[in-house]
């Protein structure tokens, strides 16, 4: 079991080129991913995308790149020279106008304005692409690493709470005979309160008695809880992402707890129902972040 939470770095220095991915992901439905990077990294988005998509399923996915290229070819400086020509005219009119004294030199002509520029050179998208994808893969291991080891968290908590939920489980279907037995009690004393002690047609009592287990019983939702039970175990041991069937089995849990709440109208089944369906949400609230 993978968890959605996680955070992967790595940096990989080559032929004078530095790169560093950074990757952070919090829980969503899908793989949403999100790329801060130089635009010179543009044109490996789909192949980020693709390498991404192989070791994550789900989760929102934050993915940074910082650059750095020390490579003497790595800046271009060029010179406008018709601009550079229009300066010198200008001064030559200067001078013969003022008369000042000529002083013009290499050093005052370079940082003449908009003269000279610095610019970055084309990249090796070869070298690129290359540091990319070492780079990426060693975060990506990283992050699979601590997904991982929040995973194990998540499934051991939730495997906890599935025990409770077992033995909460059991306890009502163990409580529910006895309410049908004391509803009976109820039923028959309250009858002949109001018939002043008469005698009691035992078959219509017992068609009473029938008819109040007919409609609390739930048997029906305790096989399907102890089902769902498995259900979870098992998609918890699994080798492939689960957090979507996980989340659709907890919705599952949740709509049987009500039913037999709805059902029940003894005070220590009702009880016991509030109590699982405070387990059941914290198990949901676990589950969200289940890959």
């Amino acid at each position: 079991m993978y968890s959605m939470t996680g955070y992967g770095r790595s940096s990989v220095e080559r032929d004078g080129r530095q790169l560093t991915i950074e990757l952070k992901s919090v829980n969503h439905r899908f793989l949403d991913i999100s790329f801060r990077m130089p635009r010179s990294f543009n044109f490996l988005e789909d192949a980020m995308r693709r390498q991404i998509g192989a070791a994550l399923s789900r989760g929102h996915v934050d993915l940074f790149v910082t650059y750095r290229n020390m490579r003497e070819d790595s800046k271009l400086v060029t010179v406008d020279e018709a601009l550079l020509a229009a300066y010198m005219k200008a001064f030559d009119r200067v001078e013969a106008d003022t008369g000042l004294r000529d002083d013009r030199s290499l050093s005052i002509a370079a940082r003449l304005p908009e003269v000279m520029a610095v610019t970055e050179a084309d990249e090796d998208q070869d070298a690129l692409r290359s540091l990319t994808e070492e780079a990426l893969g060693a975060a990506l291991e990283q992050m699979r690493g601590m997904r991982a080891r929040e995973g194990e968290a998540l499934r051991a908590d939730i495997a906890d709470r599935l025990d409770r939920l077992e033995e909460m489980t059991r306890r009502i279907e163990e409580r529910y005979p006895d309410t049908v037995t004391e509803y009976r009690q109820k039923l028959e004393t309250r009858v002949r309160e109001l018939l002043s002690g008469a005698t009691v047609e035992e078959q219509r009592l017992l068609q009473e008695v029938a008819i109040m287990a007919d409609r609390s019983a739930i048997a029906e939702e305790t096989v399907r809880l102890h089902s769902h039970f498995q259900q979870i175990r098992g998609f918890m041991a699994a080798s492939e992402p689960t957090g979507r069937k996980l989340d659709f089995i907890v919705q599952e849990l949740n709509r049987e707890a009500n039913t037999i709440s709805s059902k029940s109208q003894d005070v220590v089944i009702t009880n016991l129902v509030v109590e699982a369906k405070a387990e059941i949400e914290k198990i949901r609230e676990q589950v969200q972040n289940v890959e």
